[in-house]
């Protein structure tokens, strides 16, 4: 099969998800973090096995929300995390606190980070900082994260001030409903 045509097909999925996202009105329900970031790491496991990769999930909560969309996030992000990885085994923590009427969420990782520069391009569709030959992708990952996390009523940005890996931060409203 052409690689090309079949390149253009992943990326015309991957627009019609970002541009179906809060389009549905699907209900919004109980969602537990944890089991949703461990069913985005058994999406990816064929690369997470492949990179001999570790997910650490701590204090994560129950919140209110579409499971579809909200696994989506974890699953771009655990999926950067593995894709780009430096020399060590990736390890990869998730973990919240409460920070108002909201989690704020973080991704760790300890790749090849991404320059403090670019703190605000890698939310941008199509900004890619590698060529694709390097790290294959359509470059719509972050975008379509920012996107199902602002539906949600929160915001997600790049942590300038992590030193090694990347930290990826977002918040989501705090469900009373949900609170262990």
């Amino acid at each position: 099969s052409d690689p090309g045509a079949n390149r253009m097909q992943i990326l015309i999925n991957d627009l019609l998800a970002l541009s179906s996202v809060g389009r549905g009105h699907r209900a919004h329900e109980l969602v537990d973090v944890s089991e949703l970031a461990a069913e985005a790491r058994s999406f990816l496991s064929d690369a997470f096995d492949a990179a001999d990769a570790t997910l650490v999930l701590k204090d994560l909560p129950v919140l209110r929300g579409d499971r579809a969309l909200l696994r989506s996030v974890f699953q771009n992000l655990i999926g950067n995390a593995v894709k780009f990885r430096g020399p060590d085994r990736p390890v990869i923590r998730i973990e919240a606190h409460r920070d108002g009427g909201h989690w704020e969420l973080s991704c760790v990782d300890n790749g090849i980070g991404i320059d403090p520069q670019y703190a605000e391009r890698i939310f941008v569709v199509f900004q890619r900082l590698h060529s694709r030959d390097a790290y294959p992708g359509t470059g719509i990952g972050l975008a379509m994260c920012r996107k199902i996390v602002e539906y949600h009523g929160g915001r997600i940005w790049l942590d300038t001030d992590c030193a090694n890996g990347t930290r990826i931060r977002f918040t989501l409203p705090i469900s009373e409903a949900g609170e262990r």
